[in-house]
């Protein structure tokens, strides 16, 4: 699938690492909150709230805290008033990227991201000028070496899943967004036990970026998650770790 790419896989490493350089938990947190406001508390019923308790379990976060971001979310529990915007960018070397946040400042949002672009070669977006370029999916992400790949690809597929792929060191299922609890679960009880998931806005094609551009692009898209209320950016970017590595030194 053209939307996986070395991006992709980069951000999948960088998961439990993002959770700690955020102030803890709390992008998992707001991500949970929101999730159960807009689907409601039920993980069996709601696949984004699904796929946002398996990120924080893999970051190893008590379940009643799981429970206490899931009961703001449904009212249960006081909480702030969170909300979610998505904004549109260009970046270096010809790049397109969403940008989701969630935030309880819409105005002190906007100025920050707007300054972190400025500040970083890249620019705002008009509304629908990227988005296109990106398709929602369902990701179940597996070490590579510890499934058996062709019965995994079988018993995928057999569920729903849209596509498989393989890399070096992960093997990853897509499935339709509404598909993601009943693969992900299907998967469980036929024994294969996955390393990560989420559902993720993931290009339908890449642009290779090396050099400058690439190094100004890793630096752009680490000081977007940087921020306190930018949950996600996507990045149609092929683009490889050492940039990255570079940009997080």
């Amino acid at each position: 699938m053209s939307g996986h790419n070395r991006w992709a896989k980069i951000k999948h490493k960088k998961l439990a690492g993002d959770a700690r350089k955020s102030k803890g938990w709390s992008k998992f947190l707001k991500e949970i909150t929101i999730a159960a406001r807009t689907g409601g508390g039920d993980p069996a019923n709601n696949a984004r709230l699904r796929a946002a308790i398996d990120r924080a379990r893999a970051d190893n976060m008590p379940l009643d805290t799981i429970q206490r971001a899931i009961k703001k979310g449904t009212g249960e529990l006081e909480g702030s008033a969170l909300e979610e915007l998505v904004y549109e960018a260009y970046g270096p070397g010809g790049t397109a990227l969403v940008i989701e946040l969630m935030t309880d400042n819409r105005n002190r949002a906007v100025a920050d991201v707007r300054h972190i672009l400025d500040r970083n070669g890249g620019k705002m977006a008009s509304p629908g000028s990227v988005t296109y370029m990106f398709k929602k999916r369902g990701t179940i992400i597996f070490e590579a070496g510890t499934v058996d790949e062709n019965a995994l690809l079988e018993a995928a597929l057999e569920l729903g899943a849209e596509d498989i792929q393989t890399e070096a060191e992960t093997v990853t299922v897509y499935t339709d967004p509404g598909s993601y609890i009943s693969v992900k679960e299907g998967l469980e009880r036929k024994g294969f036990q996955p390393a990560g998931g989420e559902i993720a806005m993931l290009p339908d094609n890449t642009v290779p970026v090396a050099g400058e551009a690439a190094d100004a692009l890793a630096k752009l898209v680490t000081s977007l998650e940087d921020h306190d209320d930018v949950q996600n950016v996507y990045v149609n970017a092929d683009l490889d770790e050492a940039a990255l590595a570079r940009a997080e030194s």
